[in-house]
């Protein structure tokens, strides 16, 4: 028995976005079906369940593809198959990877895979401006650590009017072309176009584009809340030495501090002088005590 859950969107201009989950893909670790007009993009998350011996970085994987068929197309002629990943492609997945990666755990090092396929497009709305969305509502849904959820939305200044997630036809208009991804709380990140505009106009943009995503990160929150996935699963990636953490602190923190806020260069230069005099005599100690050892 399928029971899909379905959480919706509404946007200022009337169209509205839906998240589906439980239908399809649900051997993954998440699934969700984003809508948005005839526009449909399928993320799906899956994760190792260990770490791999050694690893000390976040593996997180990020692909997204544009079917042929998504606009009722298919490869002929000598090419029979889909091609290689393009620019844009590739932009989209780094758009998605540079929102996702700072928030996952620290010590949370598990291959991550996220795949965002767009299996129908209407060439009105733009597709690219969602894959955050739906890759976010995939790790929401799954018991996969991750400090979100987030949302990716495009803000575009058409006469004067901020306009959330444009078509293609109402970008050509816009002297303003922003992508921005944030939480609910904080901006992530901020990349885009447009000609010069004050620092008043790109923060308005910026304020626009978090009110809209504070939205969709709401609905997220509630579909995790319907799925029963706001617990995530147990893990232990790391062995770190507290002792070792503790005297490092302790020989660091205080020196570094001070440093931060020089009086003078000399002074600057004095107490960096006298850091590593203290940590040459520690090493020269250190080396006797070995050899002594070693005999």
């Amino acid at each position: 028995m399928i029971n899909p859950i379905v959480k919706t969107i509404e946007l200022p201009d009337g169209r509205t976005i839906t998240l589906e989950t439980g239908k399809l893909a649900k051997q993954a670790d998440g699934s969700v079906m984003l809508r948005m007009g005839n526009t449909m993009l399928l993320a799906t998350v899956c994760a190792a369940k260990d770490a791999v011996p050694g690893t000390d970085f976040m593996p997180l994987q990020v692909e997204y593809k544009e079917k042929y068929s998504a606009f009722g197309r298919f490869p002929g002629g000598f090419t029979k198959r889909e091609g290689k990943a393009s620019d844009y492609e590739i932009l989209t997945c780094r758009l998605v990877d540079r929102a996702l990666r700072p928030l996952f755990p620290d010590n949370y090092h598990a291959e991550v895979y996220v795949n965002i396929i767009l299996f129908s497009a209407d060439g009105v709305d733009m597709p690219d401006a969602l894959a955050g969305l739906a890759a976010s509502a995939a790790l929401a849904v799954s018991d996969i650590p991750f400090n979100g959820p987030i949302s990716e939305v495009r803000v575009a200044r058409i006469d004067g009017q901020f306009v959330i997630n444009p078509t293609f036809e109402q970008l050509e208009k816009a002297d303003m072309d922003l992508m921005v991804a944030a939480t609910y709380e904080n901006i992530m990140m901020v990349e885009g176009e447009m000609d010069e505009v004050s620092e008043q106009d790109l923060l308005a943009a910026m304020k626009a584009a978090h009110d809209a995503i504070k939205i969709h990160c709401k609905a997220q929150m509630e579909l995790m809340e319907e799925v029963g996935s706001t617990v995530k699963r147990e893990y232990c990636h790391e062995e770190n030495d507290e002792e070792l953490r503790k005297a490092v602190h302790d020989a660091c923190y205080e020196r570094h501090t001070l440093l931060l806020h020089p009086e003078t260069k000399i002074s600057t230069n004095a107490k960096m002088h006298s850091m590593l005099s203290a940590k040459n005599s520690r090493l020269s100690i250190q080396k006797k005590n070995w050899k002594k050892k070693l005999r």
